[in-house]
C-alpha cells in the first residue's frame, strides 16, 4: 500500500506576511537566489508589481510603492540585495515594541457624569462673568442630568444635579433660581428613540414564542 505524502501548512516555512500569500514568498526566494544583479533587480520589480496587484487597498495610502518595496524586503527577512527606489527600511525600528500609552491617571468623583463635565466645569470656572458663562453653566447642568439618566435610572431630582454642580465646581459655579433643567421624560424619550429597534418580523425567537403562546391558549 502506498502512502500519500500530504503537503499540509503546518509542514511548510513560516509565512513572514500572510496577507501576500505564499506564492510571493516563494517568488522571493527566487530572487535572492539569482545570482546576477540585473536580472534579480529586473525579478524583485515584478514582485512588486504583483504585489501592488494582489492588494489594491494599498493604493489609498500615501507612499504606496515604498510600502511594497519595504513589505519585500520584510519577506526577505532582509537578505534580498536589489536596487530599491527607497530607502533600505531599518530592522530594528521595524520590530521594536511601541512604548507604552500614558492613561490618565486622574480620580473622577462621580463617574457617572464622567471626566469630561469635570473638564467642561474646570474650564467654566476660569471664564470671566458673563452671558457666555452663564449659557455654559445651563448647558454643564443638562449635560449631567442626560449622563444621569443614561446610567439606567428612571429619574432624577433636579436639586440633586444643581447640587452636584455647586460640589464639583467647589462652590464657585450654580446655575440661576428661574432656571429650569430640561425635562426628564423627554430626556428619556430622546433615550429611547437612539436604541435600536428590535424587528419582531425577522425575529425567529420571537415568532416561536408567539406561535408558543397561541397554542397554550387554544388548549384552554
Amino acid at each position: 500500500m502506498t502512502l500519500i505524502n500530504k503537503d499540509y501548512n503546518t509542514r511548510r516555512p513560516h509565512m513572514i506576511i500572510p496577507e501576500y500569500g505564499r506564492n510571493i514568498q516563494k517568488m522571493v526566494e527566487h530572487a535572492i537566489s539569482v545570482e546576477d544583479r540585473e536580472e534579480r533587480n529586473k525579478v524583485a520589480q515584478s514582485i512588486i508589481n504583483v504585489m501592488g496587484q494582489l492588494n489594491p487597498h494599498l493604493r489609498d495610502i500615501v507612499d504606496f510603492k515604498h510600502k511594497l518595496w519595504d513589505h519585500l524586503f520584510i519577506i526577505s527577512e532582509f537578505k534580498l540585495d536589489v536596487d530599491s527606489p527607497y530607502p533600505y527600511p531599518d530592522k530594528e525600528k521595524i520590530f521594536e515594541k511601541p512604548e507604552p500609552l500614558d492613561y490618565p491617571q486622574s480620580k473622577i468623583r462621580f463617574k457617572h457624569y464622567g471626566k469630561s463635565v469635570e473638564n467642561f466645569i474646570a474650564k467654566a470656572i476660569e471664564m470671566e462673568e458673563g452671558e457666555e458663562k452663564k449659557e455654559l453653566i445651563k448647558v454643564i447642568a443638562n449635560l449631567m442630568k442626560k449622563s444621569y439618566l443614561t446610567w439606567n435610572r428612571e429619574s432624577v431630582d433636579d436639586d440633586l444635579i444643581t447640587s452636584d454642580l455647586k460640589l464639583l465646581s467647589k462652590g464657585q459655579l450654580q446655575v440661576e433660581s428661574n432656571f429650569k433643567l430640561e425635562q426628564t421624560n423627554d430626556i428619556l424619550a430622546l433615550n429611547v428613540k437612539k436604541k435600536p429597534a428590535t424587528n419582531h418580523k425577522n425575529n425567529k425567537n420571537f415568532k416561536s414564542n408567539n406561535n408558543k403562546n397561541y397554542q397554550k391558549k387554544r388548549r384552554f
